[in-house]
């Protein structure tokens, strides 16, 4: 053999002789092992995951191409008859209009709320272990017990209108009025999650680097121009996140509607959750109500997309993947 013969072959960018490609190519054994134990410990979870998760969604889409009332043993199958009817349902579309509407407004408020309250808790200030439970304590407060709580309070004769005539302001019907009850309704639901995202925020916070901050400041930035050009755009996939979390709870709400207002007043809170439970249990018709339970997962799947490649999410810092 020459030494330019052994050359060639040790030269990068030479493909090996047939044998070399073919051991190459070949699985080692602890590869394989490693693999088999992966699925040993993958199995239990895949399979609560078919079972509780899978199945439903696939069975659940069959019955939303049926016209099962719920109790019968047959299902008469009607193909795509429950969507076409989506689309001629004026129900339909108040109540997606209203949630859009309903999502907005708690997204916004969500992100507002949480991170104004967050930049406080990262303050310096004593006892701030006591303001963080006090702000946590909606989270964990029971959704009937608090929507009642709320209903009372938004009474005509209630706490907040008795807060107002002490001020010389007669206060209105708060849970009769169509975008007055949907206004409360998104409150509501802002309160109840406020300490989950201000904690979310905080926990995001927390891990910014201080060198930023401390460039800017040395650079002359105030304490609002650095929140605006340092903290804001560095909590951006935590915003994300806020945004995507509200964005679900408000397309899946049903218990503070049930309770707060039962859909009403003339439709005004009707959201398509509350659409769902009313035609599938109220009257009966599960093939639709199902129908519009898969409408509402393509719509959230769909806004979620959206929101993902419009935060730049898969890019590193949200710019390019190159990095200096």
């Amino acid at each position: 053999m020459t030494i330019a013969s052994t050359a060639r072959r040790n030269r990068p960018g030479t493909a090996p002789s047939g044998g070399s490609a073919v051991r190459a190519g070949r699985p080692r054994r602890w590869d394989r092992e490693q693999t088999l134990t992966a699925f040993v410990f993958l199995a239990p979870a895949a399979v609560v995951l078919g079972v509780f998760v899978l199945y439903p969604i696939i069975d659940a889409g069959y019955v939303s191409l049926t016209s099962w009332n719920g109790f019968a043993p047959t299902k008469p199958f009607v193909g795509l008859a429950n969507y076409l009817r989506l689309a001629h349902d004026p129900e339909f579309w108040n109540s997606l209009a209203v949630t859009l509407a309903y999502a907005a407004g708690v997204c916004v408020l969500s992100v507002v709320t949480g991170l104004a309250i967050a930049l406080l808790l990262d303050a310096p200030l004593r006892g701030r272990g006591f303001y963080r439970t006090v702000y946590f304590l909606p989270a964990v407060t029971s959704s009937v017990a608090a929507a009642i709580v709320w209903k009372y309070m938004l009474d005509p004769a209630g706490f907040v209108n008795a807060l107002l005539g002490q001020v010389g302001i007669a206060g209105p019907d708060w849970l009769q009025q169509r975008w007055l009850a949907l206004g409360a309704l998104t409150l509501l639901t802002v309160w109840k999650n406020i300490g989950f995202n201000a904690i979310l925020y905080l926990t995001a916070l927390q891990a910014l680097p201080t060198s930023v901050y401390e460039a800017a400041q040395l650079d002359g930035a105030s304490l609002w121009q650095r929140i605006r050009f340092v903290t804001v755009p560095l909590l951006a996939p935590m915003t994300f996140f806020v945004v995507i979390q509200a964005l679900i709870t408000s397309f899946q709400a049903f218990d503070l509607v049930y309770v707060l207002t039962g859909g009403g007043p003339r439709g005004g809170t009707d959201v398509l959750g509350m659409f769902m439970y009313r035609t599938a249990f109220r009257l009966g018709d599960f093939g639709y109500g199902t129908a519009i339970a898969f409408v509402t997962l393509i719509l959230v799947l769909g806004i979620t997309l959206v929101q993902w490649r419009a935060n730049g999410s898969g890019r590193v810092n949200g710019s390019s993947k190159e990095r200096p």
